[in-house]
């Protein structure tokens, strides 16, 4: 039992002894490579340390920490790197995160009292992020700024951001008034701008017959013709339509036209067809008045018979 007390008191003492030279060590190592130094900086140091880098900087440069595993190392800088600011006091300047910034609805700043973008709900004003815009403006969910009530060259808007009228000699496209209307839109007599109509036509059809002067026989050489439909007209400014009607040279079998007198008696003879049509025609109009005059000549006569025979009947009964 003594025998194990003793062991545990060596072992405890070992133990104390070893922890202590290490921690001398440390203390010693981190004394030497933390000590303050003007000589041997380089890199705009005034004053530095080896563990830490540079610890103050020559006048007009900013000191901007950089992390090395669980260290930061001083470097000295004519202007701070992307994401930082400069500020500077009479004692030092130094480099300071955008994310740092005074205003906390602030998403990016430009120094510590000048913000660059607002954070969700706030809306950017000289620098300054509100919940709220002044009276003379309105926010922008697309830009998260305080602006105008209408834009720019805007007569009446819907919102800050579509305008819905432009002032006089701008033209309105998509909310938002030009100038000029951009290419492929013209404008029209709404002063808006609407999209350019190029002229559009079909195929090409098949070549006609070949003819010389309307005719189709007596030549040699002649023309054939092909036609295209115009499918969409232009608008003012679109491209306008091409050619929709092509001839070019062609070539046939020479043939003899008829004759002048047969086509001069095929013509007569239509005519006499015509003629003996028409007089049939007379003919039975004809019939169709004799037979009226007929009809009408037989009523007059009996209605003459019918009054003489009541006259009479009329005489006979005044007689007795």
């Amino acid at each position: 039992m003594q025998l194990q007390l003793i062991s545990i008191v060596l072992i405890l003492h070992c133990m104390e002894y070893t922890n202590c030279q290490h921690h001398g060590s440390r203390h010693r190592l981190h004394k030497q490579g933390s000590g303050v130094s003007s000589q041997g900086c380089q890199g705009g140091c005034q004053t530095c340390s080896v563990y830490n880098g540079c610890l103050t900087c020559k006048p007009k440069l900013f000191i901007h920490l950089e992390r090395d595993g669980m260290r930061q190392i001083g470097v000295c800088l004519a202007s701070c790197p992307n994401g930082f600011y400069g500020t500077r006091s009479p004692d030092r300047n130094d480099c300071i995160s955008k994310t740092q910034c005074g205003n906390e609805c602030c998403d990016s700043c430009f120094n510590r009292n000048f913000c660059l973008r607002c954070r969700a709900g706030s809306y950017l004003h000289k620098g300054k992020c509100m919940e709220s815009c002044p009276d003379e403006l309105m926010p922008s969910d697309t830009k998260k700024e305080c602006v105008p009530a209408c834009p720019a060259d805007c007569d009446s808007c819907q919102n800050s951001d579509t305008c819905t009228r432009c002032a006089p000699g701008h033209y309105l496209l998509h909310g938002q008034c030009h100038h000029v209307c951009p290419d492929e839109f013209e404008p029209n007599d709404l002063m808006e701008c609407i999209p350019t109509v190029h002229c559009e036509v079909g195929e090409w059809s098949e070549w006609g017959p070949c003819s010389r002067s309307g005719k189709t026989c007596g030549f040699k050489w002649g023309e054939e013709t092909r036609i295209r439909k115009v499918l969409q007209n232009s608008s003012p400014m679109g491209s306008p339509c091409p050619t929709i009607s092509d001839k070019r040279e062609c070539f046939v079998k020479r043939r003899r036209c008829k004759p002048k007198g047969q086509r001069r008696g095929e013509k007569k003879k239509r005519f006499n067809l015509q003629e003996k049509e028409n007089a049939e025609a007379r003919r039975e109009r004809k019939r169709e008045r004799e037979k009226e005059t007929i009809d009408r000549e037989d009523s007059e006569s009996r209605n003459k018979t019918e009054h003489r025979r009541r006259r009479d009947q009329s005489r006979d009964a005044g007689t007795v």
